[in-house]
């Protein structure tokens, strides 16, 4: 089972002593287009003009121009989702963004606005044909093979991560013990990039205590205060799950009448994570090579009693919001703001690859030789991920995109997709 995503969310530890660094809204979230589902709204394409004109942000990656044929198994890529997840992609580009210098590079809008305007026009669809859509892309945008700074072209580690499935009720109870929280109303988040402009994205978390801000409640003091427990959205029935849909950062729970529900990630209590199967070899209990979640799961019931110390072992905690499941076949939103589409998301390093870009990813499929290639958009972010062509891929949701996720250590290459005559990939 893969860490990646809760160490994409535990970036930095709360700090004390911040008083003259601005506090900014609890969820740390961008509150403005980017928290809606856009998704469920039509395309809306704005004219050049009056889209703005804003600063550059630079990039550290180099970028090869090449043609389709350079792109290994390009001609054999099924397309499916592809155009639900490209018209997202363009809701997501044409938005008015608030943030600044303290989001994610993304992707220069203007650069995009007459493809987009060009989807918008084209009369495809989601049961367009594969070549249809194909011949669309090929058209309009232009691979430029992703390079290291030294301009070396770049390979790097594919990860994968996915959207589990708990078992939930509204109340505790019965086998209900294991709650998972919103937002606590004391916890603060707060900017340094308001600050210090060279930390531009980075936050800590932490609490008032009279005059000071100090870090904010470890897992640990959460579980023994009930005092300092926030309000449960939903109590899941097994606390391994509970504990790995907070990994992933977010998750769907099915209630006793049959109802679904997501979990988003809405903020975290700033501790960093610390790995329970390590707690676990550190006792004794199992070697760290045996420690997956189903062994983990069997120790939790066999050692009823130590549950809650193998979870204390690990100070981070995840916040979430309660959304509605609109879309089968959509995931969570990315740092991006979109859904994520199944098998057509990656989490990139926005430094090289700016939130919002397609790119044409070749790796292999999880522990085999087979390849997997495909277009997929980076909408989403991590603190793991870092580098030229690093990606994280979400393989959706439930068990076996679970199983997928967490056998996915392979090796990568990345081309980005970017309208033909804007030059280069660009960030805003």
């Amino acid at each position: 089972m893969s860490i990646v995503r809760f160490i994409a969310l535990a970036t930095i530890t709360a700090v004390a002593g911040c008083s003259t660094v601005s506090v900014t809204d609890p969820s740390g979230k961008d509150t403005g287009a980017a928290d809606k589902d856009i998704s469920l709204q039509p395309l809306k394409v704005p004219d050049l003009s009056s889209l703005p004109q804003t600063a550059e942000r630079p990039l550290q990656g180099k970028y090869i121009p090449v043609s389709f044929s350079a792109l290994p198994g390009w001609s054999e890529d099924p397309m499916d989702n592809v155009w639900k997840a490209f018209i997202n992609n363009c809701k997501g580009l044409m938005r008015p963004i608030s943030g600044g210098m303290n989001m994610p590079a993304r992707a220069n809008p203007r650069a995009w606005q007459p493809v987009c305007a060009a989807a918008q026009q084209s009369g495809l669809s989601e049961s367009s044909s594969a070549d249809s859509i194909r011949q669309f892309i090929e058209s309009n945008l232009q691979p430029w093979r992703l390079a290291d700074s030294a301009g070396k072209p770049a390979k790097n580690t594919v990860t994968g991560y996915y959207e589990p499935l708990v078992h939930a009720s509204r109340s505790a109870g019965g086998n209900y013990q294991w709650p998972l929280y919103e937002v606590p109303s004391d916890l603060l988040t707060i900017d340094l990039g308001s600050l210090y402009p060279e930390l531009a994205g980075k936050r800590v978390r932490g609490k008032l205590e009279g005059n000071k801000v100090v870090p904010y409640d470890t897992r640990k003091q959460i579980a023994e205060s009930e005092s300092r427990q926030p309000p449960a959205i939903v109590w899941v029935d097994d606390p391994v799950e509970a504990f790995f849909l907070q990994i992933q950062g977010s998750g769907r729970a099915q209630l006793p009448n049959g109802s679904m529900l997501r979990l988003a990630y809405a903020d975290h209590n700033g501790h960093p994570y610390k790995s329970i199967a390590q707690w676990l070899a550190d006792q004794g209990q199992m070697n760290l090579g045996q420690a997956s979640m189903q062994n983990i799961k069997q120790w939790a019931r066999n050692n009823p009693s130590r549950v809650q110390e193998m979870l204390n072992a690990n100070p981070a905690m995840v916040f979430f919001k309660e959304e509605a499941v609109t879309d089968e076949d959509l995931g969570p939103k990315g740092a991006y703001g979109i859904p994520l589409a199944q098998k057509r998301a990656i989490a990139a390093d926005p430094q090289f690859t700016p939130l919002g870009t397609p790119v044409y990813l070749a790796t292999t499929w999880p522990a085999e030789n087979k390849p997997l290639r495909r277009l997929v958009f980076a909408q989403d972010t991590g603190a793991a991920i870092k580098g030229a062509a690093r990606a994280d891929f979400f393989w959706g949701f439930g068990p076996e995109a679970g199983a997928l996720a967490g056998r996915m250590k392979q090796a990568g290459e990345m081309w980005l997709l970017w309208p033909k005559g804007a030059g280069a990939p660009s960030a805003r």
